[in-house]
């Protein structure tokens, strides 16, 4: 179970990881979609740290205090179910399978997390 956890929780980091960047360059891809769904550029700082900040608190429970990993993974949960919700009020369906990934991949590090 442990290494499943591990596993999952890795690729949590990498994508959100990828996805704080990715926001804190500004690119194209992140700001035509922020614009799809409504959501004001100036948030898009403030969405690139808690990207940031939820990656670093999982690194921080798989190494070292593991509460602190699930807690970040499930903020995690609980943003992309927000991102999920704002795809689907705004009717921007034709890239909503990124949104539940990301939601996936974050309760999944949840559930491994207590489960081990």
């Amino acid at each position: 179970m442990f290494v499943a956890y591990v596993f999952v929780a890795v690729i949590t980091i990498l994508i959100n990881t990828a996805e704080a960047v990715a926001n804190y360059a500004k690119h194209p891809i992140v700001l035509r979609n922020m614009d799809e769904v409504r959501v004001p550029r100036p948030m898009l700082p403030l969405l690139a740290t808690i990207k940031a900040a939820g990656s670093i608190g999982i690194i921080a429970g798989l190494l070292w205090w593991p509460a602190l990993g699930i807690a970040a993974a499930a903020g995690f949960t609980l943003f992309y179910v927000l991102a999920v919700a704002r795809h689907i009020q705004t009717g921007v369906l034709h890239n909503i399978a990124f949104p539940i990934f990301f939601l996936l991949t974050a309760a999944g590090t949840v559930a491994l997390g207590l489960a081990h």
